[in-house]
C-alpha cells in the first residue's frame, strides 16, 4: 500500500505517522503532504527522513489510501480530487453526515466499509469515537435508550495553537500578568469553558450537536442523546461523564464484563482513592478507560460512568489507521 497523509505536520498527522510506525503497517511508499509553508520540511518515519510535499501540486494517483487531517476547508476542496484516485479517510467534519459517506469506528460498524459510493470514509469527532466504543457492547446487550453526556475536553482537540496558549496563559497567570485569550472565548488557564465550536439552534453548540448526530449515524438512530461540551485546561485526552439509560434490565457485573471484553475498552474501577483513570494517565494509550461505574439512584434503568481517552489517538490517528486496516480486510 502506498499511503499519503495530508496535514502531516499537524498534531493528528504526526500521530498518524507514529501509529503507522508502531503498528508496522505494510507501506510501499509514504507521502507526507502539507501546505506550502511546511513543504520542504522533513519528518522521520522508521528512522528515515521523509520530505513534506506541497498539497497544491501533489499527485494523489500515487497513493492507494490518503489520510486527511488538515481541517474542513482543505477537505472540502481537496478530498473530492483525491478520491478520484485514492481511498480517502477524512478526519474533518465536512463529510461526516453525508449519507453516501460511511462514518466509521471499526469496533462498532466496520461492516459499512464495503462498496464505497464516493471512495471517502469519514472519521468521527474525537469525543464521539470514545463514546460509541463504550455504548456499542452495552447497546447489544441492554438496548441503550438515552444518554446524557458531559465532556471535559483537552485543548489539543482544538489544535496546536490552543495547546501552546494554555501553556502561555498558565505562565502568565502564575506571574500575575494580564491574559488576553486568542484561541478561546475566555481564559483557559485554571478555568473551564462551557463552549466548544459555534452556537447553533436552541442554545446548543455545534460540538454538542455533532456528538448527537454522529452517534445516531454510527450506532442507532433511535438512541436519544443530549450533551454539554466543556473545554478544560488539559493538553491531551478527553474525559466524559455519561448517564446511560437502558431498555432491558442489567447488573453492574454484566456491564463491567461487557466493557472489559470489548475491543478498545478497559475498565479501571477500584472504589478507593485513585482507583480511576484521569486524562494524564490516558495520554499515549490506545484504550478508552472506563471508571466510576455505578447505578443511577434516581432511575433503576440507568447507570453513571466516567471515561477517558487520548483524543489524538482514539479519536483521530488510531481510529483512522484502524479504519484503513478494516477497509483492507473488508475489500
Amino acid at each position: 500500500m502506498n499511503i499519503a497523509i495530508v496535514g502531516a505536520t499537524g498534531n493528528v498527522g504526526r500521530k498518524i505517522i507514529e501509529v503507522l510506525e508502531k503498528k508496522n503497517f505494510s507501506i510501499g511508499n509514504l507521502y507526507l503532504v502539507a501546505s506550502s509553508k511546511s513543504a520542504g520540511s522533513k519528518l522521520k518515519f522508521k528512522g528515515k527522513e521523509v520530505e513534506v510535499e506541497n498539497l497544491e501540486s501533489f499527485d494523489f494517483s500515487k497513493a492507494n489510501i490518503t489520510f486527511f487531517s488538515a481541517g474542513g476547508k482543505i477537505s472540502e476542496k481537496y478530498v473530492p480530487i483525491a478520491a478520484k484516485h485514492s481511498v480517502v479517510i477524512d478526519n474533518s467534519s465536512h463529510f461526516r453526515m453525508d449519507p453516501d459517506v460511511p462514518l466509521i469506528v471499526p469496533q462498532v460498524n466496520s461492516n459499512q466499509l464495503k462498496n464505497l459510493k464516493k471512495n471517502i470514509i469519514a472519521n468521527p469527532n474525537c469525543s464521539t469515537a470514545q463514546l460509541v466504543i463504550i455504548l456499542k457492547p452495552l447497546h447489544d446487550l441492554f438496548n441503550v435508550k438515552r444518554v446524557v453526556i458531559s465532556t471535559y475536553q483537552s485543548t489539543s482537540g482544538a489544535g496546536k495553537a490552543p495547546m501552546d496558549e494554555l501553556i502561555e496563559q498558565t505562565k502568565l497567570s502564575l506571574n500575575n500578568k494580564k491574559i488576553i485569550s486568542k484561541n478561546f472565548t475566555k481564559q483557559i488557564a485554571f478555568n473551564a469553558i462551557p463552549h466548544i465550536d459555534v452556537f447553533v439552534e436552541e442554545g446548543y453548540t455545534k460540538e454538542e450537536i455533532k456528538m448527537v448526530n454522529e452517534t445516531k449515524k454510527i450506532l442507532d438512530s433511535k438512541i436519544e442523546l443530549t450533551a454539554t461540551c466543556v473545554r478544560i485546561p488539559v493538553l491531551v485526552s478527553h474525559a466524559e461523564s455519561l448517564n446511560i439509560e437502558f431498555e432491558k434490565p442489567f447488573t453492574l457485573e454484566k456491564i463491567t464484563e461487557a466493557l472489559n471484553s470489548a475491543d478498545g475498552c478497559k475498565v479501571i474501577d477500584d472504589r478507593k482513592d485513585g482507583g480511576y483513570i484521569t486524562p494524564v494517565e490516558a495520554e499515549g494509550k490506545n484504550e478508552t478507560f472506563i471508571s466510576r461505574i455505578r447505578k443511577d439512584n434516581t432511575n433503576k434503568n440507568s447507570i453513571n460512568l466516567w471515561c477517558v481517552s487520548d483524543n489524538l489517538l482514539r479519536g483521530a490517528a488510531l481510529n483512522s489507521v484502524e479504519i484503513a486496516e478494516a477497509y483492507i480486510k473488508n475489500n
